[in-house]
């Protein structure tokens, strides 16, 4: 929540303002930077109480507590401005018009002579006009969810439905995974439909290229989701497998054997085709599931979840509701769930460090996750120049928005000899913009112009640092000082120095002349993944099936 306070009206200078940021009030700066921000909601304080239907002066005049911009029955006059300020109610709703023309959800305007005007709108309480493009109706999300009327509800519809799911037997769990793989398939068009929708909100909000490339749905992926979701049910049965037994005495064995963690809940950003590949990975290990994807994913996130939990209720004959994956679709209700460690068992954020750093702070349940993807390639001096251009192209190019592509390259300076004018020019014909390290400048690799201003960004687009060091133990210092432990690879043909690179970097994934790229559930033979773990305790790396599971005795 953001107040903007100002005793005197701004008004926008006469240069330097498109046609889309002009103001001449509080009210239009408002609701600029409303949607600047991507708000969700936007309070608009003043002297009256709301919008009335005639001047407030007038007899019989009578608030208007809701006003929705594409029904045509609704109607009202106002009168002149006050005598403060230079806008009056006409440009409040001008204001509110303009925030819903740029994706601002509600504009509420109400009495700023309230003092708990904040509290009353906020906790849903009957206070001033509400602007909205429609009346709110049930989203498909809503909708599937019998008993989504409360987070709490959500969470224990989910351990509920999820205790249902355990009681299938590994094959009827497997063909309910087979019949979400062919939903995926059959709803295509349903699927990038909506994801054009998504598309179409966001280039309208001028969002960076990286998040459109997330967000960005296409026949192929669909297919790669479907064929994941498949090589899962085809898996073995990872719940009740034997970890260990044990005789204690005669007669008295003690066995461990895998369970599924409970409840999950999972909160990602941008990505819509995160949500099925989570949710094949929670039916397969048999765990109840709670989603928040981000706004700018809305629609698509809403498409795919119908289809399904759709799909699972349909397959199992009725057995397991829709509530074995819930859908969260507000911020609010994420505070909520954060809060109910009672009934929701690990949290796993998957975004940028701040959605990460947030959820840690804000919640007693514990929490998987990766903060950054920083990922480096240090091409050594017994490298073969062909492998390392491949490698460096491969590991820039292939997906930038991954957290799994190559932000640094470490050329070994025993390398400006040999390959290192090769791999950057390499790099440059793929369109990557390179940013140099102190020492790339010393050595004349790259100009001064081209300094970074860090040594550790996760750029997620064609741009990538390049630095040179003077030897492996110096490329796993800057590895270790600047790195986020996700995913590192040496390029070198000397086995030995491979096996100590491997053994002294501290990472979730260590390769050895192979692209970061290939740090992928998928890839990995997951089938999927629920997000890439950069932290020691539980799972580590890509973590698939069976990082959602624990043991009992």
């Amino acid at each position: 929540m953001v107040p903007i306070i100002n005793e005197n009206d701004a008004v926008s200078g006469n240069q330097g303002y498109t046609k889309e940021n002009v103001f001449s009030d509080n009210d239009a700066l408002a609701s600029i930077v409303a949607s600047q921000m991507g708000a969700e909601v936007l309070l608009l304080l003043t002297d009256v109480d709301g919008l009335y239907d005639r001047p407030p002066s007038e007899p019989g005049a009578a608030i208007i507590p809701e006003y929705y911009r594409d029904v045509e029955d609704v109607s009202f006059r106002i009168g002149d401005k006050s005598a403060q300020g230079r806008g009056g109610m006409k440009a409040k709703v001008d204001s509110a018009m303009r925030a819903l023309d740029v994706g601002v959800k509600a504009v509420v305007v109400a009495s700023g002579h309230n003092l708990s005007v904040v509290r009353d709108v906020f906790s849903s309480k009957s206070t001033g006009t509400i602007f909205m493009d429609r009346p709110p109706t049930p989203t498909a999300a809503e909708t599937a969810v019998s008993c989504a009327s409360s987070s709490a509800a959500q969470a224990e519809a989910a351990r509920s439905e999820a205790r249902k799911l355990q009681t299938l037997t590994s094959e009827e769990r497997s063909a309910v995974m087979q019949a979400v793989a062919q939903a995926l398939r059959d709803n295509a068009a349903e699927i990038m439909h909506a994801n054009a929708l998504d598309l179409a909100a966001v280039k309208t909000n001028k969002v960076e290229a990286a998040l459109v490339q997330r967000l960005k749905m296409t026949e192929a992926k669909i297919e790669t989701l479907a064929a994941g979701i498949e090589q899962l049910a085809a898996m073995d049965e990872p719940i009740g497998k034997v970890l260990g037994r044990t005789e204690l005495a005669d007669g008295l064995n003690l066995t461990k054997v895998t369970v599924p963690i409970g409840v999950l809940l999972v909160v990602f950003e941008s990505r819509p085709d995160s949500l099925p590949q989570i949710a094949s990975l929670s039916l397969r290990s048999g765990n109840g599931l709670l989603l928040k994807g981000g706004r700018e994913a809305e629609h698509s996130n809403a498409a795919l979840h119908r289809i399904v939990v759709d799909a699972v209720h349909t397959a199992s004959g009725g057995r397991v509701g829709r509530g074995i994956i819930g859908l969260v679709t507000s911020r609010n209700e994420v505070t909520e769930l954060l809060q109910l460690d009672s009934l929701i068992d690990l949290v796993i954020p998957r975004g940028g460090k701040g959605l990460v750093h947030h959820v840690k702070q804000n919640t007693r349940i514990p929490v998987l996750s990766h903060a950054d993807g920083i990922c480096h390639l240090y091409i050594d001096s017994e490298a073969d120049g062909a492998k390392a251009i491949s490698i460096a192209v491969d590991s820039k190019t292939d997906y930038p928005a991954a957290c799994n592509a190559t932000e640094t390259i470490l050329l070994h300076e025993a390398t400006m000899d040999s390959c290192a004018e090769s791999v950057l020019r390499a790099l440059r014909q793929a369109s990557v913009k390179l940013k140099a390290g102190p020492r790339a400048i010393e050595l004349g690799l790259l100009t001064a112009a081209d300094a970074a201003d860090s040594m550790a960004i996760e750029y997620g687009d064609l741009t990538c640092l390049v630095e040179v060091v003077s030897d492996m133990d110096a490329a796993i210092t800057h590895i270790h000082e600047h790195g986020s432990s996700h995913t590192e690879c040496i390029v070198t043909e000397n086995p030995d120095t491979a096996e100590y690179f491997q053994q002294r970097v501290d990472a979730a994934c260590v390769f050895h002349n192979a692209s970061t790229r290939f740090a992928d559930g998928f890839r990995f033979g997951l089938g999927a993944e629920v997000g890439i773990s950069t932290g020691r305790i539980h799972a580590r790396g890509p973590v698939g099936v069976d990082g959602e599971h624990e043991h009992e005795h």
